[in-house]
């Protein structure tokens, strides 16, 4: 089993994040669970790379050449992969992995999550999908999609396919007994007049 993990390219400003994703990489590793994620040496993603091999785990690393070319690929990791672009760096990552989770991060952790997160809910996979809610930091997101539903643009049993943890174990447990949605898909029925 491997788990794609997203997470910034910077730190933060709160210890906390980079602590976190470090416990979450030797987490994985500690439960023989491999580590997809995008090959970075920096910020939360070096910190998440670093926990999982301290710990013995096996991680495989994504990154595009014009990324590796700046010299910010950990050359450290289990297998390294060097792409062609963002797009084939997301695409392997989904192939490679059982699930996914999103740390603190920018946009491009964002990006990232929003986008596999919408491909279960077209039924592209059944994978998981998570967020691990580090000191608050998801906590304005996750009010937000609430609210998303009560506006009637995402459906209850879709927002419920984005799993959210404060407790990497305790997400990694739910992740292990996750069912996804079985209705019909994104899609509401139209109003008839």
């Amino acid at each position: 089993m491997r788990i794609c993990v997203y997470a910034g390219s910077n730190a933060g400003d709160d210890p906390t994040y980079r602590e976190a994703s470090s416990a979450l990489g030797g987490t994985l590793a500690n439960r023989g669970i491999g580590l997809v994620y995008g090959g970075g040496r920096t910020g939360l993603m070096g910190a998440l790379a670093e926990g999982c091999m301290a710990a013995g785990g096996h991680v495989t690393g994504i990154i595009p050449g014009f990324l590796e070319a700046k010299e910010i690929a950990n050359v450290e990791v289990n297998d390294l992969r060097v792409v062609g672009s963002m797009h084939e760096r997301k695409t392997l990552m989904a192939e490679l992995s059982d699930g996914f989770i999103a740390l603190p991060g920018g946009i491009g952790t964002f990006e990232e999550l929003f986008e596999i997160w919408t491909w279960s809910q077209l039924g592209q996979h059944r994978k998981p999908c998570g967020l691990l809610n580090v000191a608050g930091f998801y906590d304005g997101l996750v009010a937000f999609l609430d609210g998303v539903v009560e506006q009637g643009f995402l459906k209850e049993d879709h927002r419920r396919t984005l799993l959210v943890g404060t407790d990497a174990p305790a997400l990694l447990d739910a992740f292990s007994t996750y069912e996804p949605p079985t209705g019909e898909g994104k899609w509401l029925e139209l109003e008839t007049t």
